[in-house]
């Protein structure tokens, strides 16, 4: 009789690491006087780390590690406070006066820390939920920090489904066009907590971008 092999767990490393170093180029194509300085610090820090975690771990997320965990964490926050530095010093600019005369410059600076913005709090959805990719593999946690449509109705979905990567930057991005949530609801505070600050700062720099570029196109 042969044996059926039981399907790895975790999830492929490849996704997050592709989202991660897109967060970190679109924080290096900035202008200097958006960045952190020196603005080669924490692009730099944040690359370190991830060539670290994907060395130490590079196809599939399933291996317990307190360094790792803290590597992933500090890597997020890290990509968290420079997009964060960038949209208060955009917002400065714009009500000052000293972004510009360049609606076409001023949108695409904007789009990019928006990206970021929806990069980031993707990633902090994935880390935390159920207690991160690792907790949601073994099914460490039985309480969901998001509700998602197919836990609601398990014959949409195939026995033992859990939310990957895609699932929680498809919430980021619903949670910054709409400012709320969608079909996915958050459930411990935490999660609602995020939301809400991703929800303001997306609202805050749609709202300043455009009004700005607006007001120069007239």
């Amino acid at each position: 009789m042969t044996a059926v092999s039981e399907e790895p767990k975790g999830e492929h490393r490849f996704p997050v690491a592709i989202a991660t170093a897109l967060a970190i180029v679109l924080q290096v194509v900035l202008p200097t006087n958006l960045a952190f300085h020196p603005s080669f610090l924490l692009p730099g820090l944040e690359g370190l780390l991830l060539v670290g975690l994907v060395v130490a771990n590079p196809r599939r997320i399933n291996r317990a590690s307190v360094f790792l965990r803290g590597g992933s964490v500090g890597l997020i926050a890290l990509i968290s406070l420079a997009n964060a530095w960038s949209t208060a010093k955009l917002i400065k600019s714009l009500v000052d006066g000293s972004a510009g005369n360049n609606a076409s410059l001023l949108l695409s600076r904007g789009a990019s820390i928006y990206l970021t913005n929806i990069l980031v709090f993707a990633l902090w959805y994935w880390e935390w939920d159920r207690g991160g990719p690792v907790a949601r593999a073994h099914g460490e946690r039985p309480y969901p920090d998001f509700l998602f449509p197919q836990t609601t109705q398990p014959s949409l979905a195939p026995p033992g489904w859990t939310p990957t990567f895609f699932d929680y930057l498809y919430v980021s991005f619903t949670n910054a066009a709409a400012f709320s949530p969608t079909d996915t609801m958050p459930l411990s505070r935490w999660s609602k907590m995020l939301m809400l600050l991703q929800s303001a700062m997306a609202l805050l720099t749609v709202a300043f971008v455009i009004a700005r570029a607006i007001n120069i196109l007239k």
